[in-house]
C-alpha cells in the first residue's frame, strides 16, 4: 500500500482514540465535580489528592487540539484522495462537534469564577458531544468499509 492509501486510515484511528480519551475526560469531570460538591471532609481531602480538576482541564485541552487537527486532517486527506469533500451527515456533524468542543472550552474562564450557567452549558455541550462522537464512530466505520471495498 502506498502513502496515499494509508493516509485514509489516520483520521479514523485518531478519532477512535479521541472517543476513548473523551470517555476518560468524562470520568475525570465526574470526579472533579464530586471533589467540589461532596460534604464529606475526609472524602474531599482524599479526592483533592487526585487533582481531578487539573487532569480534566489538561485532558480537555488535549482533546480540543486533537479534535481540531483530526477534523482538518480528515477533510484534507479526503480532498487530496478524491479531489472533493463529501458533504453529508458525517462531515457536517464532525464540523458541528468541532464548534461544540471549542465553545465548551471557551466557557472555562467563567466556570473558574463559579458561574453555574457556564458549568451547565459546558456539561451539556460535552455530553451531547460524546453522544455525537459515538454516532460518528459508527458512520466512520461505514466510510472505512467503503474505502476498503474499493481496494
Amino acid at each position: 500500500m502506498d502513502l496515499k492509501v494509508l493516509s485514509q486510515f489516520g483520521h479514523p484511528m485518531m478519532m477512535w482514540a479521541l472517543l476513548a480519551l473523551s470517555i476518560y475526560a468524562l470520568k475525570l469531570g465526574i470526579k472533579a465535580k464530586k471533589t467540589r460538591t461532596t460534604e464529606d471532609k475526609e472524602l474531599r481531602k482524599e479526592l483533592i489528592q487526585g487533582k481531578f480538576n487539573i487532569k480534566h482541564h489538561q485532558v480537555g485541552s488535549i482533546l480540543l487540539a486533537l479534535m481540531v487537527m483530526g477534523t482538518v486532517g480528515g477533510m484534507t486527506v479526503t480532498y487530496i484522495n478524491n479531489g472533493k469533500l463529501f458533504v453529508g451527515p458525517h462531515l457536517l456533524v464532525g464540523l458541528g462537534m468541532t464548534a461544540m468542543i471549542a465553545t465548551s472550552a471557551s466557557l472555562v474562564p467563567w466556570m473558574q469564577k463559579g458561574n453555574d450557567l457556564a458549568r451547565k452549558a459546558h456539561v451539556g455541550l460535552n455530553m451531547s458531544l460524546l453522544l455525537l462522537f459515538g454516532w460518528q464512530a459508527f458512520t466512520g466505520v461505514e466510510i472505512v468499509q467503503k474505502i476498503l471495498s474499493k481496494m
